[in-house]
């Protein structure tokens, strides 16, 4: 894709954002764009880093480690997929924040494996909220009780919540979305945890979700067209 098409792209991401948020009285600047790149190759992303991108999620971790070195300094890294707990101790190294946060398990590994000198991880409980079958997330009934597993471990810092809703279906993405919204709300109600993002909304559904409150949106295929297959 020509770069001039990434930058087009981005900027009418960026102005769809920026409407959508004014719809909802929102300021514009409290959402954040993660660029996914998932299968996408680091010329590509070097190019999105070119028209203003800083910040860039990805699937898997061991494709992650190939691309950091060969991708521009100073982006902040988010894993936005699934984390086995093979996976937590070089997750811990390479991320910034991960999104995808299922269990106290894979906080406790990330915890133990994040290099002191870098800084807490930020972490961001997976919730589903969609009874997909095979969908990852803690069921909403359980979210407290993980959250106050993951209070305080050393080198992680809890910051919000992440959902994916169910496709296809604006009507059921918004109800998705403003139920994680309330489920945030209470939580911290009723714990007393500072719980800032909302990570919900990915290519289809991101105008939506920062209609109910999205700090974090994960837009892909948007913004690098469809993907080949991984390697």
């Amino acid at each position: 894709m020509p770069a001039a098409e990434i930058a087009e792209r981005l900027s009418g991401i960026r102005l769809a954002i920026a409407r959508a948020a004014e719809r909802a009285g929102r300021d514009p600047a409290s959402v954040r764009l993660v660029a996914v790149t998932k299968t996408v190759p680091p010329a590509l992303i070097a190019e999105a880093v070119a028209a203003g991108v800083t910040e860039i999620g990805e699937n898997r971790v061991q494709e992650a480690r190939l691309k950091h070195a060969a991708v521009p300094a100073g982006l902040r890294w988010h894993l936005v997929g699934h984390l086995q707990s093979n996976k937590a101790g070089l997750a811990a190294q390479l991320f910034d924040v991960v999104h995808s946060l299922d269990s106290a398990r894979i906080g406790e590994a990330l915890s133990r494996r994040r290099d002191p000198a870098r800084g807490p991880l930020h972490g961001l409980l997976e919730v589903n909220l969609t009874g997909i079958a095979g969908r990852a997330g803690v069921p909403p009934g359980a979210v407290a009780q993980e959250a106050e597993a993951l209070r305080g471990l050393p080198g992680l810092r809890l910051c919000g919540l992440m959902t994916i809703a169910p496709p296809g279906d604006p009507g059921a993405a918004r109800d998705c979305f403003r139920r994680l919204r309330e489920l945030r709300d209470r939580l911290e109600a009723g714990s007393g945890l500072d719980l800032p993002e909302l990570s919900m909304g990915m290519s289809d559904d991101f105008e939506v979700a920062v209609g109910e409150g999205a700090t974090i949106v994960r837009v892909g295929r948007a913004i690098f067209g469809g993907r080949p297959p991984a390697p």
